[in-house]
């Protein structure tokens, strides 16, 4: 049998990846070692969705390796060499913030942690697929030097401009900008993994992220922003606002339709590939209009407030044009919207948090 190799398999896009795989009937072996409660805390925890995977899925197979273990990966690549035909890098240390705190550690898990797995993969099955989940932080905040014009709950980009109708597009410059430590060493994956598709020629793509959501979402302060909010108002916690008077603007895709993504660049690999990923102008808010979309769908009134620090090297306005990967892989399409995604992780919050409601 086809073997698929996913790390981060306890999180978001990990998890969906592990359902969706095992549907079409491969071999799933997931690895995650719950990094994610070490840097946000227990809350953030993933080991309830390892739990329900191995529940659900018969036959999976959960590794608790730490990608940093070069000896570790390589000996698990090599137990199944050549049947693996899939590797999906979902595991990362995903804050901006986080990074700053302890920059090896960041470095580490995203960098040293992806060439790790593109090694492995190259010397026990070089003929395998490898996807790493990168992120829009790869470009810094380059695009906070757009022309944006103030509206009544967001920031817009301005109409001349020629990002504007379809969103960012590839071109967009990676160097002379501030990314954080944590877009720097998602970069240095993006790169490196680029680059064993076209040193080696193996098939590998980084899908650079806009923000990626879902009802399997660990909400954290740091990370996981339409998670965290709902989860907020539904318990009462306190939600603060970063920056930007709450206007700036993220582009949401849920993540059955990246995974959805995935499958089709998995079905036809072109090497070195490098895709712009998220909501586009199909699915986008600022925080101010998710706050309102929450409040309306959970029916409960936010406590939140607005701090004028922002986080460094945060965008302004990030909207993904996804037009590029339309083109190669043009039988891909959204399934979700903005106000499918939310009501989703809204009932999926309401049952996990059912006994912390307010």
């Amino acid at each position: 049998m086809s073997v698929a190799i996913i790390t981060g398999s306890s999180g978001l896009i990990g998890s969906e990846t592990a359902r969706f795989l095992h549907g079409q009937g491969m071999d799933v072996v997931g690895v995650d070692n719950d990094l994610r409660a070490y840097f946000f805390g227990d809350a953030a925890s993933t080991k309830w969705n390892a739990e329900r995977l191995e529940r659900d899925l018969p036959g999976i197979r959960l590794e608790s390796i730490d990608i940093r273990d070069a000896d570790g990966i390589d000996a698990l690549f090599a137990r199944y060499g050549s049947q693996i035909s899939l590797v999906v890098h979902c595991a990362a240390q995903p804050s901006h913030d986080w990074a700053a705190r302890e920059p090896r550690t960041d470095f580490g898990v995203n960098a040293v942690g992806t060439l790790n797995l593109l090694e492995s993969t190259r010397v026990h099955a070089p003929e395998a697929t490898f996807i790493l989940m990168s992120t829009n932080k790869v470009y810094g905040d380059a695009s906070n030097e757009f022309p944006l014009v103030e509206r009544e709950t967001r920031w817009e980009l301005d109409p001349a401009h020629p990002f504007a109708e379809h969103g960012i597009d590839e071109t967009l410059r990676v160097d002379q900008s501030k990314h954080s430590l944590f877009g720097a060493s998602k970069l240095a994956a993006d790169v490196i993994c680029q680059e064993y598709g076209r040193y080696f020629g193996m098939n590998t793509a980084a899908f650079r992220g806009g923000c990626l959501t879902g009802p399997a979402h660990s909400g954290a302060e740091l990370h996981g922003f339409l998670a965290y909010l709902v989860q907020c108002c539904i318990t009462g916690q306190h939600y603060t606002v970063f920056g930007y008077g709450g206007k700036q603007v993220r582009d949401n895709i849920h993540s059955h339709d990246l995974v959805a993504a995935l499958w089709e660049y998995a079905k036809a690999p072109r090497p070195g590939a490098v895709y712009n990923i998220g909501g586009s102008r199909h699915a986008n808010c600022s925080v101010l209009e998710a706050i309102s979309l929450a409040e309306e769908l959970t029916g409960r009134e936010m406590s939140w407030s607005l701090s004028d620090d922002a986080r460094s090297g945060d965008h302004i306005w990030w909207i993904s044009d996804v037009r590029r990967f339309q083109a190669d892989y043009p039988g891909w399409s959204y399934r979700y919207d903005l106000r499918a995604t939310v009501e989703e992780i809204v009932a999926a919050a309401n049952e996990r948090y059912a006994g912390q409601a307010r």
